[in-house]
């Protein structure tokens, strides 16, 4: 084949450090901007992106010239340094070491777009650690639970 053709949904989730809410109400659109705005300078186009007190969601089409673990690097060094200067609230913000990223059938991106925009909802019924979970189960993904929470 002549040239590279690829259209890769992927749906990335990732907490806090401790998992400590510091994505309040005064912060979060601001941080949901600039989260997608890294996404698309890095050429990995955002669909929508949002989440929780403790943690985000991101659903956003992969670029074919990055890998994953060079996107998550950049949207949480470029994020982390960006919330340290938004006041002292956000001094000590940091994002977990790891992540989630999930495969996404282009025909559930609309599924995915809802349940992003229903996180504060979502969140009235089950913690992060429970949505993770759920998540590695539904991909059966293996894991130990020692290295889940930092």
């Amino acid at each position: 084949m002549p040239q590279s053709l690829s259209k890769v949904y992927v749906h990335i989730t990732f907490g806090t450090k401790h998992r400590y809410p510091f994505i309040d109400n005064k912060i979060e659109q601001e941080l949901w901007t600039y989260l997608g705005g890294i996404c698309k300078a890095l050429e990995c186009n955002p669909i929508r992106v949002g989440g929780y007190n403790d943690h985000v969601h991101i659903c956003c089409l992969l670029s074919k010239k990055i890998t994953q673990s060079k996107l998550l690097e950049e949207v949480k060094k470029g994020s982390s340094k960006w919330m340290k200067t938004k006041g002292k609230p956000y001094e000590k913000f940091y994002w977990q070491d790891g992540y989630g990223i999930f495969s996404v059938n282009p025909y559930e991106i609309e599924r995915v777009v809802k349940y992003i925009e229903n996180q504060h909802e979502h969140h009235r019924k089950k913690t992060f650690q429970e949505e993770l979970l759920a998540f590695l189960k539904k991909y059966n993904i293996e894991y130990d639970e020692r290295y889940l929470w930092d």
